[in-house]
């Protein structure tokens, strides 16, 4: 057990000291007793001594303190929280190209706009990350079911050269497989959107993610933004829709143009449901309070029942 505020069980060296001068007082009476030496007169003007009784009310008291210092110490133990663990990772492409204007108002902000949408059509219970791609990817927001860390990404992106297809897959590939404890061999169910014009130019071949993610049953749904006549400042910039189509029939998902938050509903639909567990700290000092009214009223109720006062 570990506590939030240890500095505070200083105070048990005063009920240590209270128990103390508990035993001193008590063995001074012994001794007084002992010097009353007409024991015959001792009977006669002394009643009955109430033995062992007298120390209960003392000692449930001591006991009250003990555990009410400890609740102040604010105690804590770990603590088993059920989380679910469905996943989406989205993973948008953050390229040059995605500055192209062939879909309106541009294929990045289109693409913005779904993810956007899509995040927030996701049932609350779904762990929802995010990944950019340019020349390498990154992850931005880690799977949980906080939904403004993910918006607010989203609404903060800048282009960069290059374009990872590959990368971006295992790299949400790798993110769900250390989503918790329980992933490397309770992997939980997953799916990833993948927004991007298609592009591929550097990093690992798509089709290879797209047999790994096969091999890890994560479906990856694919949205191509752009047309093949697309141009970015004189260049043209042309879509790979088959590259993107074939990334997600391979790995179980589907493939898009361009499409909106509703029409990805279907993404997430058969995802499924996987209950894990996650350790937290958690304040107990409620049951050491409570335990010790009881050792409160303990005391209270024998003093009365014995002795006809309270303690």
């Amino acid at each position: 057990m570990t506590f939030f505020a240890p500095e505070r069980l200083w105070l048990l060296a005063a009920v240590v000291a209270l128990a103390a001068a508990y035993v001193v007082v008590q063995r001074r009476r012994s001794s007084y007793a002992v010097r009353f030496t007409n024991i015959a007169l001792l009977d006669k003007v002394a009643p009955k001594r109430p033995g062992w009784r007298r120390h209960v009310p003392a000692l449930a008291f001591l006991a009250m303190l003990v555990l009410l210092v400890t609740g102040f110490a604010r105690p804590a133990a770990n603590a088993r929280v059920p989380r679910e663990r469905a996943t989406i990772m989205v993973a948008l492409d953050v390229s040059g190209s995605m500055a192209a204007t062939d879909v309106e108002p541009d294929r990045l902000e289109a693409a913005q706009r779904a993810a956007l949408a899509f995040v927030d059509r996701l049932p609350a219970r779904f762990n929802v990350g995010l990944v950019v791609f340019s020349r390498n990817a990154s992850v931005l927001a880690q799977p949980s079911t906080d939904r403004e860390v993910v918006r607010g990404q989203l609404q903060s992106l800048s282009l960069g050269p290059g374009t990872a297809i590959g990368e971006a897959v295992f790299t949400a590939l790798s993110t769900i497989a250390s989503f918790d404890q329980q992933a490397a061999s309770s992997p939980p169910p997953a799916r990833i959107v993948l927004l991007s014009d298609g592009a591929n130019n550097t990093g690992r071949n798509p089709a290879e993610a797209a047999d790994a993610a096969a091999a890890a049953k994560v479906p990856v749904s694919t949205i191509a933004y752009g047309t093949p006549d697309g141009q970015l400042n004189g260049t043209p910039v042309p879509v790979d829709g088959p590259t993107l189509q074939q990334l997600a029939e391979t790995s179980g998902g589907s493939f898009y143009e361009a499409a909106t938050g509703e029409e990805l509903q279907q993404v997430y639909q058969d995802i499924g449901s996987s209950i894990g567990f996650r350790t937290e700290r958690r304040e107990v000092s409620a049951w050491f309070i409570g335990i010790g009214l009881i050792a409160a009223l303990a005391a209270a109720a024998a003093s009365l029942t014995w002795f006809s006062r309270l303690p």
